[in-house]
């Protein structure tokens, strides 16, 4: 997820994570490109996947476009994904919907089913899915940037977690990536 130094994902409501404060670059991008080449499956929350479908699917043809947000547009396409919504009947691009009240205890039959590495792309899902103890780490692409307001990464979580930093990268225009694996609760003697 990108993120400001504060954690936030959105500065006002509806920008997706597509705000001015956002500092893409091609170095990073072409990062992001590599990483997603590698997934096995990416699961996408509903708003999350409304706003990559809006874009990417058109950027391989957009040729005002540079050739790595071709090349993302290429690899969001025809990457296999999982939209989890509960209003959503129907999805292109090599998407299945998963939705209801057991939509989490899909997610976790469909993980332990998938060899390879899934992505998580949303915050209300990122959320129920840390909540759940499904997720085994968290990649966050950092922008110098302090909004002081908008939407958080974690909408409500409330119960501390630990982290292991297990990667860091500086790229242009100051911004970091920092993987980190969560720490198992049980393990970390927490609730």
């Amino acid at each position: 997820m990108n993120v400001s130094l504060d954690l936030r994902i959105e500065q006002v409501p509806g920008d997706n994570g597509a705000g001015e404060w956002l500092r893409l670059g091609e170095e990073m991008h072409r990062e992001a490109n590599a990483r997603t080449r590698e997934l096995a499956l990416m699961v996408h929350g509903r708003v999350y996947y409304e706003a990559m479908e809006e874009y990417w699917p058109r950027a391989p043809e957009d040729a005002s476009l540079p050739d790595y947000m071709r090349e993302y547009g290429e690899l969001w396409t025809a990457k296999p994904k999982i939209l989890v919504s509960r209003t959503r009947r129907s999805a292109a691009h090599g998407t299945r919907i998963i939705g209801g009240d057991d939509a989490i205890d899909q997610l976790a039959a469909l993980r332990a089913g998938t060899g390879g590495t899934i992505s998580v792309g949303g915050a209300t899902l990122a959320t129920q899915l840390l909540r759940a103890g499904l997720l085994d780490e968290l990649l966050l692409w950092t922008h110098p940037s302090i909004l002081g307001f908008g939407r958080p990464l974690f909408d409500d979580y409330d119960i501390p977690i630990e982290l292991d930093l297990i990667e860091h990268r500086s790229f242009e225009r100051g911004v970091t990536m920092r993987r980190y694996a969560v720490q198992d609760t049980k393990e970390a003697g927490t609730c």
